[in-house]
């Protein structure tokens, strides 16, 4: 049986390809921390939205944009919002 083709959506590239920025300028600001304490804190608290970035980027890179998709990119802004609201970075 021939396999199921993915669906593709360019606006949600789109925004997975924002959201990788995001967390790359997130992550590149945590390593110049100098105080490796904090460091780690705030990485703990990041590692978080980290996960739910692969697993939405990984979501789509498998399934494509599925039903799931939109639910997966919310919980991810959530975070997201959530770790910029309690840690000033």
């Amino acid at each position: 049986m021939a396999k199921k083709r993915r669906k593709l959506n360019k606006d949600f590239e789109r925004q997975i390809y924002s959201s990788k920025k995001n967390v790359e300028l997130v992550l590149a600001k945590i390593y110049d921390i100098s105080d490796e304490d904090i460091q780690n804190e705030y990485m703990s608290a990041f590692n978080g939205v980290v996960d739910l970035f692969n697993n939405l980027k990984e979501d789509y890179d498998q399934l494509g944009f599925n039903d799931n998709s939109e639910e997966i990119l919310k919980s991810y802004k959530n975070a997201f919002n959530l770790f910029e609201s309690e840690f000033e970075i």
